[in-house]
């Protein structure tokens, strides 16, 4: 006689079975999500790594918070479908392709993933996906994983029995709960940061690498969204209006001395180029001394304003630099603005642009590559610009791509022709994009030129090869530099010219093979920036400066006879900031009161500037609340490093001490 096992079919389980199954579930999944986060923080060995009590209650912690948006996700999956395996899988494979995405992120862009990044990917353009589909592993692993996942899937939904029951008060009730708890939680409701706790969790705001090794990559996305979503950004009036009055003296010495100007000098053309990802590669250790790859830049600099620029940003991000160039406001003031162009909705930016716009100068950009890429478009009318010349509009035959993208003699071809001699004076962005990345494909180029080129002794490999090429298409940025400057020095009108790279290209392997010859990482490098005047070309004698991008425009500006309250003042307060805007954003264990409260102004300054506060009626009242005959000694002291707040600075030429 055989005795056959009746086993119920899963919808049948009691309820606390079917608990107890979600229990071992949801156990699994957060082991499974810690060992999916590479081993970082939260991974299980973080268990008994400490023998401290907090320590390893805190490691646990942080592993159920860094799963806990995948399980929320899992269990309205399984609301929706009433099978727990598949649901749970779902939810798995999701976070994979975010732990994928992010390692990618990391290995190109040495930083992890941010909240900002989400949000980026919807508005970047028609040449968005282009561009980041440069960046996809070229091994069949990923694929072949990935295949395997849907395979996996498709047996689920084939085999798996139901666990709930169609028709379930429980059911609809979960479905509900679950609902809700990952609406508030994608909305960044403050309530959540009773789990996702700063001090708990222990995120570090400065670095978010360092959160996501601590807490885990899904942990630091909803710190950094709870942290910014909270961040309202509200300037303090009383705070500005104090700051501005300090310095108003010092101000008001830099208008007498420009108005000056304004009675003797003409308005100079301005071109400002933002050079794709142009650094000095010989920084690296292993290039023998006189080793150059831009000849143009230095033979320029002899004659100009140059050095080393504080760059908010590394490896992408062109935007970052680029609105801080534009505006004058320094990113750090603004932890919640990550993509400037993509968050800021604001009709009216003020900035250079409009600056110039007002002193009767037409304003364009040029920029061989989509023109709805970063959100340009939009951004763009928001600054100021009159016209924004884009791939699109190039001749025909005159578009030619070097590499992947368009050329930088293209690019300069196309400045050249919207500088005509004559006619009002001309503001002109210029953003070139040969040597953008990916840099480990050769897209066409002359591969015996690139295979030429040396690199130091340590850099192998893949890494070689990608240095390579980027030192192939900066040698033609240089070229060009040198070329638009040398055409321009022919005509009667004056240009001013500014030069400078976004940011390091995105050539780990090869920056972790090298080093570089100042001992830090390629995170804090600097990149190069060139203020020239091409009257003065010969004539010219070398200053050199280091600054943050945010001081450009206020330079820049110092050699015209256009004066601006706010660019002013930037160029009065940076000496005594430069500690803490040139450097990456991290606390400064030596910064004294003076700083701080200086740092502190400046934050609300920026505010008001962005919301478009900083109005006359403002810096008119300031004015009221300074004593002229007894400026304070933060203005006297900025005052002596300032060119425009003295006589001899009235002139434009860029030479000028």
């Amino acid at each position: 006689m055989t005795h056959s096992v009746h086993i119920k079919p899963l919808a049948q389980w009691s309820p606390w079975s079917k608990a107890g199954l979600l229990v071992v579930l949801s156990a699994l999944f957060v082991l499974a999500t810690s060992l999916l986060d590479g081993g970082a923080g939260v991974a299980p060995r973080a268990l008994w790594s400490s023998p401290a009590w907090a320590h390893w209650w805190a490691a646990p912690w942080r592993m159920i918070a860094n799963a806990l948006p995948g399980l929320l996700l899992a269990l309205f999956l399984l609301v929706l479908m009433r099978k727990a395996l598949l649901a749970f899988v779902l939810a798995l494979g999701a976070e994979a392709l975010v732990f994928g995405v992010n390692a990618l992120k990391v290995a190109n862009l040495g930083s992890p993933l941010m909240p900002a990044d989400f949000q980026m990917v919807g508005q970047m353009g028609d040449g968005g996906g282009e561009l980041l589909s440069g960046y996809l592993p070229h091994s069949a692993w990923p694929y072949l994983l990935i295949l395997g996942g849907i395979v996996l899937l498709a047996a689920l939904i084939r085999y798996e029995p139901r666990l709930l029951q169609r028709r379930s008060r429980h059911r609809l009730a979960g479905g509900m709960i679950a609902f809700a708890l990952l609406g508030t939680l994608a909305l960044g409701l403050s309530s959540w940061s009773v789990v996702y706790s700063r001090g708990t969790l222990g995120m570090q705001p400065w670095s978010a690498k360092a959160t996501a090794k601590h807490t885990g990559l899904i942990s630091s996305l909803m710190l950094f969204r709870l942290q910014y979503s909270a961040e309202k950004d509200k300037p303090n009036v009383g705070d500005a209006l104090q700051m501005m009055a300090s310095y108003d003296p010092a101000i008001q010495r830099a208008k007498s001395a420009d108005n000056a100007a304004a009675d003797n000098d003409g308005k100079p053309d301005i071109v400002v180029i933002l050079s794709e990802s142009f650094f000095d590669p010989t920084i690296l250790n292993g290039y023998p001394q006189g080793t150059d790859f831009m000849p143009n830049l230095r033979r320029l600099a002899r004659h100009g304003v140059s050095g080393e620029m504080h760059s908010p940003t590394f490896g992408g991000g062109t935007i970052r630099t680029e609105f801080e160039v534009l505006t004058g406001l320094p990113l750090r003031y603004f932890p919640d603005i990550q993509f400037p162009y993509l968050q800021i909705h604001s009709k009216t930016i003020p900035g250079i642009v409009r600056l110039l716009k007002q002193h009767g100068y037409e304003t364009l950009a040029v920029h061989g590559n989509d023109p709805g890429f970063w959100n340009r478009s939009t951004a763009f009318k928001a600054l100021g610009f009159d016209r924004f010349v884009s791939q699109n509009d190039f001749p025909p035959n005159d578009a030619v791509h070097d590499g992947k993208y368009m050329s930088d003699k293209s690019f300069t071809d196309e400045l050249l022709r919207q500088l005509p001699a004559d006619g009002p004076p001309r503001f002109v962005l210029g953003i070139s994009i040969e040597a953008h990345g990916p840099y480990n494909q050769d897209f066409g180029i002359d591969t015996k030129v690139r295979d030429a080129i040396p690199v130091p002794p340590t850099v192998t490999g893949q890494a070689k090869v990608e240095l390579q090429n980027y030192i192939y298409h900066i040698r033609h940025a240089d070229q060009q530099l040198g070329r638009l400057a040398d055409t321009l020095a022919q005509r009667k009108r004056p240009t001013l010219i500014v030069f400078f790279g976004d940011h390091l290209p995105a050539i780990v392997p090869a920056f972790q093979q090298a080093g570089f010859r100042n001992g830090q990482g390629f995170l804090v490098q600097t990149v190069p920036y060139l203020l020239i005047d091409t009257s003065r070309l010969k004539t010219g004698k070398p200053v050199e400066k280091n600054v943050a991008a945010w001081e450009l425009p206020g330079m820049l500006l110092a050699r015209t006879a256009i004066h601006d309250n706010y660019f002013a003042l930037t160029q009065l307060v940076a000496p005594k900031l430069a500690a803490l805007t040139r450097a990456p954003d991290a606390p400064k264990p030596d910064e004294d009161a003076d700083q701080k409260q200086l740092d502190k102004g400046m934050t609300n300054i920026a505010r008001l500037r962005l919301k478009g506060k900083l109005d006359d009626a403002l810096w008119a009242k300031a004015a009221t609340m300074a004593s002229p005959s007894t400026p304070s000694e933060h203005a006297r002291t900025a005052a002596d490093t300032m060119p425009n707040a003295q006589p001899q600075a009235a002139t434009p030429s860029v030479s000028s001490p």
